[in-house]
């Protein structure tokens, strides 16, 4: 088994699962918390605007987050959207 490095998330292409490795505290862990988003959670990135600007999805909400603090949340990829399209998820 390899051992992987987590990403920022502003590198992750759209179309890609991941899971959650760190947020930033103070106020922006306060706002992920709020989306019931945490530290171990699985996201889908959908896609990326100009500018920078990357737009998740967790279960039926999409967030926007800005290109400054996607470089500070750092996740691991879990699939791609072809490869993981036929699986369900469990939670």
């Amino acid at each position: 088994m390899s051992t992987q490095h987590p990403l920022p998330l502003s590198k992750i292409k759209p179309g890609s699962y991941v899971t959650i490795v760190t947020i930033p505290g103070g106020d922006y862990k306060a706002q992920f918390i709020r989306f019931g988003i945490i530290e171990g959670e699985k996201i889908f990135c959908m896609t990326r605007l100009p500018g920078g600007t990357l737009i998740i999805q967790k279960n039926r909400q999409e967030i926007a987050i800005g290109p400054a603090l996607s470089s500070k949340i750092f996740v691991h990829v879990s699939s791609m959207l072809q490869a993981g399209a036929n699986q369900k998820d469990t939670r």
